[in-house]
């Protein structure tokens, strides 16, 4: 049986490269594994790793998915399935951050970093455009974001594409590795892409003037190699981020700086709402933890 990789999803037809020739070959799945009972939009995702055969019409048949390592998932805007899988096996997840143009929400960033807690992928925070950062709002707002998830532990680095500025820096942290550009649409993920290896010419857009949002550039999610090793997924651009698979008990363990704390409350099903002598409501008092953190912390609680 060949081995191959998922390198390009359009919902009934892959692409695929063959692990050893590298070959990409257009792909289908075999009807008995397509409906198998499966709870997301996309039985399969870029990122996969397959077992498939190759038919005399050049045509190749996926046959076999391959445990994955991790993923990441979301709530389907499909009403009929519930979750849809944006890519897998991932090495980095690269969330692209703005202040502005457009502004991304601490809200988002936090979801997306719970997903990549939840299921183990290794998070770099990149805060992209920061050309445009010339007021003293602006400049207050990145040192104050900078400053909180840096004592979180996350790693953060400041870039803007257009400049070229620290995009060596990027690459040398992308390069040999599998990895996935988050953020909103128009926040520069093409861009940022075309800086790193302006042979690929994915298409961008400016931003809307009467929203501050950005259009999809991105159709399809895809796999493209980097001529300095390793390869990225750069995916559709997203505009909201619903979790899935995540229940309010759990919701703590993804907050790493809740879950330090956590093992010193008094009762050991605490939520951290209003229980007495609460280690985690006392860190927030003493500004141990992040105020505003703690306040999306509640949020999502309760949406959940």
């Amino acid at each position: 049986m060949k081995q191959a990789t998922i390198i390009k999803s359009t919902g009934s037809w892959y692409l695929l490269k063959d692990k050893i020739t590298s070959t990409i070959y257009e792909a289908r799945i075999r009807g008995k594994f397509k409906k198998e009972k499966i709870s997301t939009t996309n039985p399969l995702a870029v990122g996969d790793e397959v077992d498939y055969e190759l038919h005399e019409d050049g045509v190749a048949w996926i046959t076999t998915i391959h445990p994955r390592k991790n993923y990441i998932i979301r709530k389907s805007v499909n009403l009929s399935k519930s979750t849809h899988i944006l890519a897998s096996n991932i090495d980095l997840a690269c969330i692209i951050f703005t202040i502005k143009n457009p502004q991304t929400s601490l809200g988002f960033l936090n979801r997306l970093l719970i997903t990549c807690e939840a299921y183990h992928i290794p998070v770099l925070i990149v805060i992209n455009k920061i050309d445009l950062l010339i007021n003293e709002e602006d400049l207050k707002e990145i040192k104050e974001v900078t400053h909180i998830y840096k004592k979180i532990g996350y790693d953060i680095l400041e870039i803007s594409a257009n400049k070229n500025i620290n995009i060596d820096i990027l690459k040398n942290l992308l390069k040999n590795k599998v990895s996935l550009f988050l953020g909103h649409s128009g926040s520069g993920k093409s861009s940022t892409i075309n800086a790193l290896q302006p042979d690929l010419d994915l298409k961008t857009s400016v931003i809307s003037n009467s929203n501050d949002k950005g259009k999809h550039t991105t159709t399809f999610a895809q796999m493209y190699d980097w001529s300095f090793g390793g390869s990225i997924i750069d995916i559709p651009g997203i505009k909201e981020f619903e979790l899935v698979e995540i229940s309010k008990e759990e919701l703590q363990n993804f907050f790493p700086e809740i879950y330090k704390f956590r093992s010193w409350c008094k009762f050991h099903n605490c939520l951290h709402l209003n229980e007495p002598n609460c280690a985690v409501i006392k860190a927030v008092d003493e500004d141990e933890i992040s105020e505003r953190r703690y306040s999306n912390y509640l949020k999502i609680l309760k949406d959940l």
